[in-house]
């Protein structure tokens, strides 16, 4: 395998399934499909998911919602993700474990890198919830602070889309793929592979972002393994 240890984030929407709201039981026994056989391959994995499905706390704000109030109930919504996921992880046959920013036991365990690195080097999957544990910051930031903190080969983005594109593939049909991008043209083009915080972490820290299709069956498994599927974004 290419990627010794990655870090996968996943919206809140795509556990949703075609609706992109609650918890798709099938959506989740298929994901965990896929990261059983790459963990089974001797890759350390963890996950971190947004809550989008359940509530957003951005567009609480639009409703009248306070910030600080909405992004923390944003943040209990990647909890309740974090644990269902989990769940269809253990029912492939992997351990799990739901690990918070902050403390909620007996939910989840409390987030401490060196933990969490000792349960990925000993074949779990580590789900990190909570985001940073601030509000401000959204679930790509969070993913790409846990990415380099744990010091991951790669950051892994899975989306609906197979890779980044020039422009919206939904939109325009001639919408241009990369197969690699570097962080300056992605910068440049303003092609909104994450949000700026997450992105500079990844350019300053040298972490790869691959952006690849989770749906796509296999894909996970191609991506780990060092072949072209998706978009590698890097500082080239």
């Amino acid at each position: 395998m290419k990627y010794k240890r990655i870090l996968l984030k996943l919206s809140g929407e795509a556990i949703g399934g075609s609706d992109g709201v609650g918890l798709d039981e099938a959506v989740m026994a298929q994901y965990a499909g896929e990261i059983a056989g790459i963990v089974k391959n001797g890759v350390q994995v963890a996950i971190v998911i947004g809550g989008g499905n359940i509530f957003r706390g951005l567009a609480g704000t639009q409703r009248g919602f306070d910030r600080v109030r909405g992004d923390q109930m944003g943040m209990l919504a990647t909890v309740i993700n974090s644990i269902g996921l989990s769940l269809s992880l253990r029912n492939a046959g992997l351990d799990a474990e739901v690990f918070t920013s902050t403390p909620m036991r007996p939910m989840a365990k409390y987030y401490m890198r060196d933990e969490v690195l000792s349960f990925m080097e000993q074949g779990g999957v580590a789900l990190i919830a909570g985001g940073t544990g601030n509000p401000f910051f959204t679930t790509d930031s969070a993913a790409a602070l846990r990415a380099c903190e744990i010091k991951c080969d790669a950051l892994l983005k899975g989306t609906k889309v197979d890779g980044v594109y020039n422009c919206n593939p939904m939109k325009h049909p001639d919408a241009v793929k990369y197969d690699t991008l570097t962080f300056d043209k992605a910068l440049r083009d303003n092609l909104r592979v994450m949000d700026q915080t997450a992105f500079t972490l990844c350019r300053e820290n040298d972490m790869p972002i691959i952006v690849f299709d989770i749906n796509n069956k296999g894909d996970l498994g191609k991506v780990v393994s060092g072949e072209k599927v998706g978009t590698i974004v890097n500082n080239g």
